[in-house]
């Protein structure tokens, strides 16, 4: 039997680096025993954007691993409104394990990320710059932990938000 051309091997599922909200403590212990910087940085992220991917990248950046909290689906609607999220919330958690800069990624269904970052205890918590001068939900556990928190400049024009404005007004 003739063989034929090899496929190209796929790389791994990016559904591997979502992580159920018990298993964050255990999940990031390994980074933590190798003295890994772990930075956190959360939001709805309802559809991904160049301004998101971006601004993950920059996040990252600042350690060695990303951790990123996805507000759950009922969490956005209350945050957000009716009508939202457009995408539910695996959809939103998967596109951003597929990005290569996220290294992990947990849904959390409370409307803040406080819980979550006391689970993750990370050592740089981010947002963007539009939280400059707002008290930055987690900022007093982490600077209480050691940790920094920093924000990162955002892409003008670049918000689901102005997206969906766009998009329906060429409907």
């Amino acid at each position: 039997m003739r063989k034929g051309p090899e496929r190209p091997r796929l790389p791994e599922d990016p559904a591997k680096k979502i992580i159920p909200r018990k298993a964050v403590r255990a999940a990031l212990a390994r980074w933590r025993r190798q003295g890994k910087t772990i930075v956190f940085t959360n939001g709805c992220f309802d559809i991904l954007h160049a301004g998101h991917a971006r601004y993950l990248r920059e996040a990252a950046a600042l350690g060695d691993v990303l951790v990123v909290g996805v507000n759950g689906d009922a969490s956005v609607r209350r945050l957000k409104g009716e009508g939202r999220p457009v995408q539910p919330a695996r959809d939103r958690a998967y596109l951003l394990a597929s990005l290569a800069c996220v290294s992990r990624v947990v849904v959390f269904s409370e409307d803040t990320p406080a819980a979550l970052i006391e689970q993750v205890v990370p050592h740089v918590l981010v947002k963007g710059e539009d939280w400059k001068g707002k008290e930055i939900v987690g900022s007093g556990f982490v600077l209480s932990r050691g940790g920094t928190v920093r924000t990162i400049r955002l892409l003008p024009g670049r918000s689901t938000t102005s997206i969906l404005r766009r998009a329906r007004a060429h409907s």
